[in-house]
């Protein structure tokens, strides 16, 4: 009697059967992880606007708390009230706010200077690009009041 090689019928469907399994509960984990993305996107530009207003007020108070600037890695940021004013990215200048002071870009976020301003007053929205609901994903950046730190929100629940 000749021996045969190969696989049967029974036990190719059985291994159809467990990879059908293994990709219904792995697939899920991996559909879609942009949201997931966005939102350490949008926490790392939290982490980056928080800690160069702490720097360039730290070089404020550093500098004898007069001053109306202070020069950041060869930039000079605009203060307002010792804190960086909420402006919009300055193209060819050499000055700048929030964003220049953290590095943050036009071409890795959407910018909302709608309400940037050089005063107290102003407030600027740094958004992840692609968000489900932009407004929900974002860092929002209010310039700092007199006597006060800069109010500093992160929003992620949209992302």
């Amino acid at each position: 009697m000749k021996k045969q090689a190969g696989f049967t019928l029974i036990e190719l469907i059985m291994v159809i059967v467990i990879l059908g399994v293994l990709s219904a509960f792995a697939l899920p984990r991996f559909a879609d992880l942009g949201g997931e993305a966005r939102t350490a996107a949008i926490q790392g530009a939290f982490g980056a606007v928080k800690s160069s207003a702490n720097i360039a007020h730290a070089q404020w108070l550093a500098d004898g708390g007069n001053a109306t600037s202070v020069v950041l890695e060869g930039e000079t940021i605009d203060l307002v009230n010792g804190y960086p004013q909420a402006i919009d990215i300055t193209a060819a200048t050499t000055t700048g706010g929030i964003l220049e002071a953290s590095q943050i870009t036009a071409q890795d976020y959407t910018i909302d200077a709608t309400n940037a301003a050089a005063t107290a007053a102003g407030v600027i929205r740094i958004r992840a690009t692609g968000a489900t609901t932009p407004a929900q994903c974002q860092v929002e950046y209010d310039a700092a009041d007199a006597n006060a730190a800069p109010v500093i929100t992160i929003t992620v629940t949209g992302c």
